[in-house]
């Protein structure tokens, strides 16, 4: 008997563990998610306990939330449709548009921004130009204008492309990532460009060229 008593309070005390270490799964609106203990709801801000700094607390504002979803199943919804606010997605809509963003950044890989931009800064650099930066920073400022080509190995359920709110997710995240490795590869190659002008190029380039340094 005493036995059993005991068997019993030690499966007792693994499910109060159990339950004390369930996590709940904020699904935030830029396409991330957090998992952690919610410890508050209110002031306008879901709170957690840094997971990095356990003396310290993390704040999400509702309009950053798109829903979370609680240890014992439940979910709370923070999205919602309504044009006063910017917020002309359905919810429906809006969850495949996340789905867009989360696969964006995730999959697209924007090499040929890095590339062109620092290309393009290299050579003005390395011309001594002094508006030289006026190139790779426009390369990058149009970066975000062409098309964007969504790989079909990038896009984590196939159904989904046929949404248009996947696809402007998808594109969105996208073109901010264009823009981005623009604009360090075009920083890098404008400062490799006037090292290399600095360097070696002043005294050997044509003395037609003018407005250099």
């Amino acid at each position: 008997m005493l036995h059993k008593l005991y068997i019993s309070f030690f499966i007792l005390i693994l499910a109060s563990n159990g339950k004390a270490q369930t996590k709940d799964t904020i699904f935030l609106m830029n396409g991330h998610f957090v998992s952690e203990k919610i410890i508050d709801t209110l002031i306008g801000a879901v709170t957690i306990v840094n997971p990095e700094k356990p003396t310290e607390k993390l704040h999400y504002e509702y309009d950053d939330i798109y829903s979370v979803k609680y240890g014992n199943g439940t979910t709370k919804y923070y999205y919602f449709q309504d044009t006063l606010r910017n917020n002309y997605f359905t919810r429906e809509e809006m969850q495949y548009y996340i789905y867009g963003e989360r696969d964006a950044r995730k999959g697209f890989k924007a090499r040929g921004s890095l590339i062109g931009a620092g290309v393009v800064g290299l050579a003005s650099g390395g011309l001594g130009l002094f508006f030289a930066p006026v190139f790779p920073y426009g390369y990058m400022a149009l970066s975000g204008l062409p098309k964007v080509r969504i790989r079909h190995n990038t896009i984590s359920n196939p159904n989904y492309i046929d949404q248009d709110a996947y696809i402007l997710g998808y594109e969105r995240v996208s073109r901010s990532k264009r823009r981005i490795q623009a604009l360090i590869g075009g920083t890098i190659g404008l400062a490799a460009g006037y090292g290399l002008y600095f360097g070696i190029l002043k005294d050997k380039l044509p003395g037609t060229l003018t407005l250099r340094f």
